[in-house]
C-alpha cells in the first residue's frame, strides 16, 4: 500500500506501508542504532513519537520474545529506509511486519531518511503524519499545525499498581515514569528486592515501605510536565539514596532547583560519548531523550556536574553535594547499546551499603 509522510513544514515524502492501514501522527525523530530496534519499539519514552531509523535496513532479525523493554509499545509510528520481509535469526517469531499489524501500529518504508534525519537536525524536531497517498497534504500540513503535543504521557505508559520483583539484598523502590525492563534487570541481578510504584507515588508512601535506594526510571516527555514528582523527590532527598535515570536524571534537578530545556533535536541512539569529569574516562552510552538540563543552573544549586556529552557539551550527569544522589541523563542499562555504564548500578549499591551502615542518629529519621 501507499503511503506517505507529511510534515507541519510542509515536505512530503512517499513511500510503502507497513504494519496497519491507519493514519498515525506525532512528534518525528531520528534514532542512530544500527540494531535494537525491537527494544526501540518498546520502550515508554518513545510515546507519542514516530521515529526515523538512520540504518538503512530494519527487521532483518525479526522480532523475538525476549527484547521486549514494555508489554506495549508506546511509540506512534516506524520510518525506515528498507524493511526485511524475511528475518533471519534463530530467535525470531514474527516479522517487523507482523507485529506491527499484531500491534496496530502503522510504519512507513521507501523513503530517503537521510533527507529527512538532515531537515530535523537543520530545522529541529517537527510533527508529522504517516497517511494514505491520497490524503490532500495542504489539510494534513494545516492539520498539524494545530496540533498540541499531549502532557500526560509519564501517565499513560506508569504502571497503574504496584507490584513486586523480589530478591534477597537491597529493598528498592523503582519508580515508574515508563520504565524498561532493562532498568528491573540490572537491579535483579544484584538481588535488589524491588517493588516498582507508579509515578504519582508520594514521599510519604516510599518512605513508610522503608527502601535501602530509591530508583527514578526513564520516561516520556517534558520533565516540567510532571511537577508532582519533584515534589516526591524533595520529600526522599537525603532520608534515603537515590539513583536517576534519563527522566529521572531531569526531575531530580528540576527538584533541586536546577532548569530544562527542549534540545533541538534530542539524542536517540547507542552510540552517544559521555565524559566522566572526575575519572576523565569516555563511555559509549545509549541514549533517548529531548530534554537536557540547563548546566548554568546547577550553579545556583547543591547538584555538581559529573558528565558530559562529547557530541554537543551538553550535561549527562549529577550528583548531590550533600544527599547520596546522584543521577545520569544516558541509559547504563542500555537496551539495546553498549554497556560501558553498567558499573553506575553497582555504584548505586555501595551507596545503599554506605548509607545502611551509618549511625542511625545521623540519618534524617523524619518520614512525613
Amino acid at each position: 500500500m501507499k503511503k506517505k509522510l507529511i510534515l507541519e513544514s510542509g515536505e512530503v515524502f512517499h513511500g510503502t506501508g507497513f504494519g496497519t492501514n491507519a493514519d498515525t501522527e506525532g512528534e518525528v525523530v531520528f534514532n542512530t542504532g544500527m540494531t535494537g530496534y525491537q527494544e526501540l519499539l518498546s520502550d515508554p519514552s518513545y510515546a507519542g513519537q514516530i521515529v526515523c531509523m538512520t540504518y538503512p535496513l530494519i527487521g532483518n532479525y525479526g522480532i523475538n520474545r525476549d527484547d521486549y523493554e514494555s508489554i506495549e509499545p508506546a511509540i506512534k509510528g516506524l520510518i525506515v529506509k528498507e524493511i526485511c520481509d524475511l528475518p533471519s535469526n534463530f530467535r525470531s517469531l514474527l516479522s517487523l511486519d507482523e507485529f506491527f499489524k499484531a500491534k496496530n501500529l502503522s510504519g512507513i518504508s521507501g523513503i530517503d531518511t537521510r533527507r529527512l534525519t538532515r531537515l530535523i537536525r537543520d530545522k529541529g524536531t517537527v510533527k508529522g503524519k504517516i497517511v494514505n497517498a491520497e490524503a490532500d497534504e495542504k489539510s494534513v500540513v494545516e492539520e498539524l499545525s494545530s496540533i498540541t503535543f499531549p502532557t500526560d504521557q509519564v501517565i499513560n505508559v506508569s504502571t497503574k499498581s504496584s507490584y513486586a520483583s523480589p530478591g534477597r539484598g537491597f529493598k528498592v523502590v523503582l519508580v515508574d515514569f515508563g520504565s524498561k525492563n532493562g532498568i528491573l534487570r540490572e537491579l535483579n541481578q544484584r538481588d535488589c528486592d524491588v517493588t516498582v510504584v507508579s509515578q504519582n507515588v508520594t514521599a510519604q508512601d516510599i518512605m513508610l515501605m522503608a527502601p535501602d535506594g530509591v530508583m527514578l526510571s526513564n520516561g516520556p516527555g517534558d520533565p516540567q510536565d510532571v511537577p508532582h514528582a519533584q515534589e516526591m523527590i524533595r520529600g526522599i532527598l537525603g532520608k534515603v539514596p537515590i539513583f536517576g535515570i534519563c527522566l529521572g536524571h531531569q526531575l531530580i534537578s528540576l527538584a533541586c532547583g536546577a532548569k530544562t530545556y527542549k534540545l533541538k533535536f534530542g539524542h536517540r541512539g547507542g552510540n552517544h560519548p559521555v565524559l566522566d569529569l572526575k575519572s576523565n574516562k569516555v563511555a559509549i552510552t545509549s541514549q533517548n531523550h529531548g530534554y537536557a538540563v540547563d548546566q548554568e543552573s546547577l550553579k545556583n544549586t547543591d547538584l555538581e556536574e559529573t558528565h558530559i556529552a562529547l557530541n554537543d557539551r551538553t550535561n549527562e550527569g549529577v550528583r548531590h553535594k550533600i544527599h547520596p544522589c546522584f543521577s545520569v541523563q544516558y541509559h547504563p542499562e542500555a537496551s539495546p547499546g553498549p554497556e560501558d555504564a553498567n558499573y553506575l548500578f553497582d555504584e548505586f549499591i555501595d551507596l545503599m551499603e554506605k548509607f545502611k551502615s551509618q549511625e542511625p542518629r545521623t540519618k534524617n529519621q523524619d518520614y512525613a
